[in-house]
């Protein structure tokens, strides 16, 4: 695993990564009322990492009845092809391209596009708006 991200940047506080889509390792929502679903519900975050694919993340049921936390795997897919115990984060390049982190490291994220480049670059936490006034290689990822 490369260098770790910085512990500062995981939580539930303002600037830290949001997580896009993140769909439960169960096969059933908590409620017990059908099949478990991603979730997209903003507010879902990352706890912990446990490499540079595996994190602990925190995130609402796909029927919104209960904050789960589970050990999911990072997957470079949009949030409607995420199956169970997977999880997303979407990147919006320098360029406007929307793609998707398949490793993140502290200063740096290995990404996907929907197209199926692939590549590497810097990553700031802030909005798709902010990322037009930097002019630099730096691919900008959604915060809370």
């Amino acid at each position: 695993m490369g260098r770790p991200v910085k512990k500062s940047r995981f939580g539930n506080s303002a600037g830290d990564f949001e997580v896009t889509g993140a769909f439960a390792t169960g096969t059933t929502q908590p409620d017990g009322t059908g099949a478990e679903a991603v979730s997209t519900a903003s507010g879902n975050y990352i706890v912990s990492q446990r490499s540079s694919k595996q994190f602990k993340v925190n995130f609402t049921s796909a029927d919104g009845s209960t904050r789960l936390e589970q050990v999911l795997t990072l997957n470079p897919v949009a949030p409607g092809s995420l199956s169970n115990g997977e999880f997303c984060i979407q990147i919006i390049l320098d360029d406007s391209v929307v793609a998707y982190a398949e490793r993140i490291y502290n200063k740096t994220v290995h990404y996907k596009t929907a197209g199926g480049t692939v590549g590497w670059t810097k990553y700031s936490l802030s909005s798709e708006g902010a990322d037009e006034a930097d002019g630099g290689d730096v691919g900008s990822i959604d915060t809370i």
